[in-house]
C-alpha cells in the first residue's frame, strides 16, 4: 500500500494527491480515502474487476451490495430511478451523511448491487472527496474501509492495521490522520411509500423525518 498525506482543509495542498487517486481508480485500483463519515474504500463502480477487488479486500460476501458515491443529482439519475417527489427530498438530504436506497436502473455491473433491484447512493459533503468525484466524473464505490465483521474507523492507524494482515490490499492510501469522531452514514430506503431507516448515523432520526415528511 502506497501512503500519501492529504490535508482535509487544504484542497490546493492536496490536489496533486487527489489527482493521483483518480489515476489509480482509472486503472482499476482501490483507494483508501477520508470521507465526511469514516475512512472509505473507493473503486470505479463501472469497472467490474475493480468492484471484485473491493469485495476481496474487505472479505465481503457477494450477496451484500455496495453503496455508491456520486457527484450530483444528475449523476444519480443515470443509475437510479427518481420520482419528482423523491428528488425534492434528496435535494434536502444531500450533500451529506445520508445514503439513500432507490430503484436500480441496472446501468452498473450487477456485482455492485448483488443483482438486486435497488441501489444505495450518496452525495458526500467533504472537500477532497467531492473534488475527486468532480474530476473523475464516474460513480465510485464508497464503502467503509474495514474488513467485514470488523469496525469502521476514523483513525488511520486502525484502518491500516486491518489491511496490513490481508493478502489483498488497497493500492493507495490518502492519509488525513485521524478524522473527526463520526459514524457511518444513515441509510434510508425511499423505494417504498413508507420511509424505512435501515441504519441511523450521525444525523438524528427525528431531524431526517422532518425533512422527509415536509417534501
Amino acid at each position: 500500500m502506497k501512503k500519501i498525506k492529504v490535508y482535509p482543509n487544504n484542497l490546493r495542498k492536496s490536489k496533486t494527491v487527489i489527482e493521483k487517486a483518480a489515476e489509480v481508480l482509472w486503472q482499476g485500483g482501490v483507494v483508501i480515502m477520508p470521507t465526511d463519515t469514516v475512512y472509505g474504500l473507493l473503486a470505479d463502480a463501472t469497472q467490474e474487476k475493480a468492484v471484485e477487488k473491493i469485495y476481496q479486500i474487505k472479505n465481503r460476501s457477494l450477496n451484500k451490495p455496495l453503496p455508491i458515491f456520486c457527484s450530483e443529482i444528475e449523476a444519480v439519475k443515470k443509475i437510479a430511478l427518481i420520482k419528482p417527489e423523491v428528488e425534492k427530498k434528496l435535494i434536502q438530504l444531500w450533500p451529506g451523511t445520508v445514503t439513500v436506497v432507490l430503484p436500480n436502473r441496472r446501468k452498473l455491473p450487477a456485482i455492485v448491487t448483488a443483482n438486486l433491484p435497488t441501489i444505495a447512493l450518496r452525495i458526500p459533503n467533504y472537500k477532497l472527496l467531492n473534488y475527486l468525484l468532480e474530476i473523475y466524473s464516474r460513480p465510485l464505490i464508497g464503502t467503509s474501509a474495514n474488513i467485514s465483521g470488523q469496525q469502521s474507523s476514523t483513525e488511520i492507524k486502525e484502518v491500516l492495521k486491518q489491511f496490513n494482515q490481508s493478502e489483498e490490499k488497497p493500492d493507495l492510501v490518502c492519509d488525513a490522520g485521524n478524522l473527526k469522531n463520526n459514524s457511518p452514514s444513515t441509510i434510508i430506503d425511499l423505494v417504498h411509500r413508507k420511509t424505512h431507516f435501515l441504519r441511523v448515523g450521525p444525523i438524528k432520526k427525528g431531524d431526517l423525518e422532518k425533512i422527509i415528511d415536509q417534501n
